[in-house]
């Protein structure tokens, strides 16, 4: 019997064009609007997810026009029939990354039941950050009465012995895609994994699960927290048999190609003197390092810890007495110093958390703060491919 909480499902794809059909998950440079800018520009015309995302860097106060473009866009690659779709699938991925490593990866569903982002939970499937509540209400409004989920979640198993994802390796497999995905992110290959093979993976994970003692976390969150948060509160708000499951790439924490980075903060429209006072008066001492830079200067203060533990509250803080002050969360070094290139804005660079410091952490304390680690820069993200119904 199935208690992993994760199961094959019915897949959908394009028959053709992938290059264009795939973009890079919403949540990526929300500070460049250039990027999405240009992503329109290639797509135009063409079928693609761009047309059935909403990315946060245009979202707005009102953007009811816009999910109901992309509720009718999706209807209307329902209706044209331009997906084939895969029954009871699983599928390998082969994720190429900027850099020429290579990410391996399954694509699934799994059970929402099995999830819980509240604090504390001991579920099956955790959160590894705190979930910011105000955030979930218009993701909903963009998935509630959306026909399809588009994933760009991925989750994170502690296999240290290979014994779920890398077998797959050296399997002869049906490749389903094999494209060049836009922008630089790299090269993606997707293949069909067959019934026998999903069963030694499903047997492999009950394993993972059983050394995980009383109340084992098998699942943690890697990519898309607020995401898959969303998933969970519309199964909640209208229950149906689709979308009590959430479509996923689950990824082994220990899979070489996976590096953590921090997600740098830029603060704007701030009193850059005012911040980087009351910055360098709270953060005093210890062994690790927090860089600021603003258009005309830039210096370090010291803290302990996890970095970003101690940084996070002490923004928040101060945009609660600044509510003129923004802060946004960027991946990259070299984004993060050309946001800060301008009038009024703050950039802050910083050491991140090592990825062996994840599963200890979530079991003994919970989620980490919000925003804490990024699995790779934007480019190495999750791309739009897969599909699924969830009406």
């Amino acid at each position: 019997m199935n208690t992993t909480g994760f199961y094959a499902a019915d897949i959908l794809l394009p028959e053709k064009d992938f290059e264009k059909w795939s973009v890079v998950a919403c949540d990526q440079f929300t500070s460049e609007p250039q990027y999405w800018e240009e992503t329109k520009r290639i797509t135009d015309g063409s079928a693609s997810t761009f047309n059935l995302v909403l990315p946060e860097a245009f979202l707005t106060k009102d953007n009811s026009e816009k999910i109901n473009s992309i509720n009718e866009n999706m209807l209307k690659y329902l209706n044209k029939g331009i997906f084939n779709e895969y029954k009871d699938a699983m599928i390998f991925v082969e994720r190429t990354l900027p850099g020429g490593k290579i990410r391996y990866g399954i694509v699934g569903a799994i059970d929402l039941n099995e999830y819980d982002f509240s604090k504390g939970s001991t579920s099956l499937i955790r959160a590894t950050e705190g979930t910011v509540l105000e955030r979930i209400p218009p993701r909903v409004e963009i998935r509630k009465d959306a026909p399809l989920e588009l994933p760009h979640v991925m989750l994170l198993i502690d296999d240290i012995k290979r014994t779920v994802i890398e077998p797959l390796k050296e399997a002869e497999l049906t490749v389903l895609y094999d494209f060049e995905l836009m922008q630089g992110g790299g090269h993606i290959k997707g293949s069909l994994i067959p019934k026998q093979m999903q069963e030694g993976i499903l047997n492999a994970l009950q394993k993972l699960k059983a050394q995980g003692g009383e109340n084992p976390l098998l699942f943690a969150v890697g990519d898309g927290n607020h995401s898959l948060a969303t998933a969970k509160t519309c199964y909640i708000n209208e229950p149906n048999n689709l979308n009590k499951y959430a479509l996923t790439e689950i990824v082994n924490i220990h899979d070489e190609a996976l590096e953590f980075e921090p997600i740098y903060r830029v603060i704007f429209n701030v009193d850059t003197e005012d911040f980087i006072k009351e910055l360098s008066e709270t953060f005093t001492e210890g062994p690790k390092t927090i860089e600021w830079y603003t258009k005309d200067s830039k210096g370090k203060v010291h803290t302990f810890g996890l970095t970003v533990g101690s940084l996070q509250p002490f923004i928040d803080a101060y945009l609660a007495k600044h509510p003129e002050a923004e802060c946004d969360y960027i991946h990259g070094v070299e984004s993060t110093l050309s946001l800060a290139n301008a009038d009024n804005r703050v950039g802050l660079i910083f050491d991140g958390m090592d990825k062996s410091e994840l599963f200890p952490f979530v079991k003994e304390k919970g989620s980490l703060p919000r925003k804490t680690f990024s699995m790779g820069e934007a480019q190495s993200k999750r791309y739009y491919t897969e599909a699924r119904k969830i009406k």
